[in-house]
C-alpha cells in the first residue's frame, strides 16, 4: 500500500478494517502492569534526564505573545539556570503566528520548532485554508509540523479524506516532519486508534500523536501502547521507523516514566531517544526538574523556583 491519493476509499475500508482487532482488557491489563515496574535509583536519574529531552514545551493559547514564547524557548535551552547539566528539551511547539518568534529565539541552540497547523485543534476548515497555514508555519521556520485530523471523517468512515490530507499535508511540510494528531479522547474505541495509527503511517506520518490536550481524555497509557504496537508491528512490514507522541495530561514524574517503561518493553530501545518519542507537555518539566533537584540535593525545590509554563 503506497502514500498515493489514487487509493480509493473502498480500498481504505478494506484494508483499515483488515488489521487485527485490539483486545481492550488485554491492553489496559498489559498497561496497568507496565505503571506498576519499579526502576532503580540509578536507572530513575537517566530516565528523569531521557524524559527532559523528549518533552515538546508547549504554549498554545490564544493569549500567547512574543515575550511569552522568547520566555518559553529560554527555558527550553535552560531548563534550570542554576544547573547547566540539565539537558534541553526537545522542541517548543507554538502556534503558526509564533514560529518566527521561537526560531529567533532559538537559533543556534538545536532545539526543533514545531508549530499546530491544519485549523487546530479541531481540524475542521478547508483543505486550502489546511495547507496554508502548514506553508506558512514552515516559510516562518518550522521545523515540525503538528496537523490534526478531521476527526468528523475518519469517525464517519470516510477514510479516503483522512489519508489524502495527510498526504497533502506531508507534501505542503516539504523537509519539515510531519505529526498527524488522532484526539484519542473522539476516537471512542482501541480499534479506531489502531487504524487511525496505520492510516497516518501509510499517508506519511513522520509521528503519530495521540491528543491535541484541549479534549479529555487525552493521552493514555493503553491508547499509547496501541500506537506504540502499531509503530512496532509497522516498522517490521515496511522498514520504516515512525515516532510517537503522548501529549496532554502527562503532569509528573512518575507519569513520564511510566511512558517511558511502556515504550521501552512494547516498541523497544530503539524508540528512546527523542527521534523517535515525544512527551507533549507544559507542567511536566517542572516535575521533572524538581526531582531532578531532590535527586541532586536531597531535599525538594519549592515550585516558585521554576518559571511557570
Amino acid at each position: 500500500m503506497s502514500t498515493e491519493t489514487s487509493l480509493s476509499g473502498a480500498e481504505l475500508r478494506a484494508y483499515l478494517h483488515g488489521l487485527p482487532g485490539v483486545d481492550q482488557v488485554g491492553a489496559d491489563e498489559r498497561a496497568a502492569r507496565l505503571a506498576t515496574r519499579s526502576v532503580k535509583a540509578d536507572a530513575k536519574a537517566a530516565a528523569i534526564d531521557l524524559a527532559i529531552t523528549m518533552v515538546d514545551l508547549t504554549t498554545l493559547e490564544g493569549a500567547d505573545t512574543p515575550g511569552k514564547v522568547r520566555a518559553l524557548c529560554a527555558k527550553a535551552a535552560q531548563p534550570d539556570p542554576a544547573d547547566p547539566s540539565v539537558p534541553k528539551v526537545a522542541a517548543v511547539c507554538v502556534y503558526p503566528d509564533r514560529v518566527a518568534d521561537a526560531v529567533d529565539a532559538l537559533r543556534g541552540t538545536g532545539i526543533g520548532v514545531a508549530s499546530v497547523a491544519t485549523a487546530f485543534p479541531s481540524g475542521r476548515a478547508p483543505m486550502d485554508a489546511k495547507l496554508a497555514d502548514t506553508r506558512a508555519a514552515v516559510a516562518a521556520g518550522a521545523s515540525e509540523i503538528d496537523m490534526v485530523i478531521d476527526r468528523g471523517a475518519f469517525l464517519s468512515g470516510d477514510y479516503a479524506k483522512v489519508y489524502e490530507e495527510i498526504v497533502a499535508t506531508k507534501e505542503a511540510c516539504g523537509d519539515a516532519h510531519l505529526k498527524v494528531i488522532f484526539e484519542t479522547g473522539e476516537l471512542v474505541t482501541y480499534d479506531n486508534v489502531r487504524r487511525a495509527s496505520w492510516l497516518a503511517m501509510r499517508a506519511g506520518a513522520d509521528f503519530i500523536k495521540t491528543s491535541t490536550g484541549k479534549v479529555a481524555p487525552a493521552a493514555t497509557l493503553p491508547v499509547t501502547l496501541v500506537m506504540l504496537e502499531a509503530v512496532r508491528d509497522y516498522r517490521a512490514q515496511t522498514g520504516r521507523q515512525v515516532g510517537v507522541k503522548p501529549a496532554g495530561g502527562i503532569r509528573t514524574t512518575k507519569d513520564a516514566i511510566k511512558y517511558l517503561v511502556l515504550v521501552n518493553e512494547t516498541a523497544g530501545p530503539d524508540w528512546l531517544t527523542p527521534d523517535w518519542f515525544r512527551l507533549g507537555a507544559s507542567s511536566l518539566l517542572n516535575d521533572l526538574l524538581m526531582q531532578r533537584r531532590r535527586r541532586a540535593t536531597g531535599a525538594y525545590a519549592d515550585p516558585d523556583h521554576f518559571t511557570l509554563d
